[in-house]
């Protein structure tokens, strides 16, 4: 690969597939590898314009006649948790969070492989190997975390570390937010609302770090699957004029945001 392709994006169009979340339909994607020195200021760029990042590839649905598909940002600063979130954060009051370098480990895979047979297990991820985790772990070439949310110990409160491993989110920092790539939890543990948690706790995280925002991926209007993300305000919408503001649910979104 020369250095000219390395630095200066090539898009490509997928073939048509049948649509995971709405029946019936069929979706395209268009892609571009994410390589190189830049490969961080462009994720960030295609970030702000409705892609996401898989490995080393950032994606955005390119659908014939279907715009479903919406890229959704909360607005950390000015989020207030309602009286569901707060109950969230309080039935998971004994979980430690540690922000890690992106290494894959076994421990991981554990929880990540009995998510996928209880979630999953009839996703396009349903086969991935320890192999194929390592490397959606590893194969990036932009700021990648992981962040592991253990049961807390009797030394946690000093060591700032937690015991048994419960969930792991896999995410990126852009100059303007975190986004969460992927996360994932032990499924036995369904009541603590893990998926809800780690949001919350990146909306933390990020006005912590003095960061603007957390993208969430793609919501998805009558989606069951994507229902949960309209329920984090106020949050930015991805429209052709721009992202646009939602302050409560089924509220129409206002004028476009910077």
């Amino acid at each position: 690969m020369t250095q000219h392709s390395r630095d200066t994006p090539q898009f490509y169009l997928t073939a048509p597939s049948p649509c995971p979340y709405l029946p019936g339909r069929h979706e395209r994607k268009v892609f571009t590898h994410l390589v190189g020195e830049k490969a961080g200021d462009l994720n960030d760029l295609l970030t702000h314009g409705g892609f996401r990042r898989s490995q080393s590839i950032a994606y955005r649905p390119a659908c014939d006649q279907c715009r479903a598909c919406v890229s959704v940002r909360v607005v950390a600063n000015e989020f207030r948790p309602s009286r569901n979130f707060r109950k969230v954060m309080a039935r998971n009051a004994d979980i430690v969070g540690e922000q890690r370098s992106a290494v894959p480990t076994s421990e991981q895979y554990s929880v990540f492989r009995a998510y996928l047979d209880a979630r999953h297990r009839h996703g396009g991820m349903a086969d991935m190997t320890v192999l194929d985790y390592a490397m959606m772990v590893e194969d990036s070439h932009v700021e990648t975390r992981i962040i592991e949310y253990r049961k807390r110990g009797p030394d946690s409160g000093i060591t700032g570390r937690g015991e048994e491993l419960i969930a792991v989110a896999l995410t990126d920092v852009l100059s303007d937010g975190l986004s969460m790539v992927y996360s994932f939890f032990e499924p036995g543990q369904v009541s603590r609302s893990m998926g809800t948690f780690m949001i919350l706790d990146h909306i933390a995280r990020a006005r912590r770090q003095g960061l603007p925002y957390v993208y969430l991926g793609y919501w998805i209007e009558g989606s069951k699957k994507m229902d949960y993300k309209a329920r984090f305000l106020p949050q930015q919408r991805l429209a052709p004029s721009g992202w646009l503001r939602i302050d409560a649910q089924g509220d129409a979104a206002s004028e476009p945001q910077d």
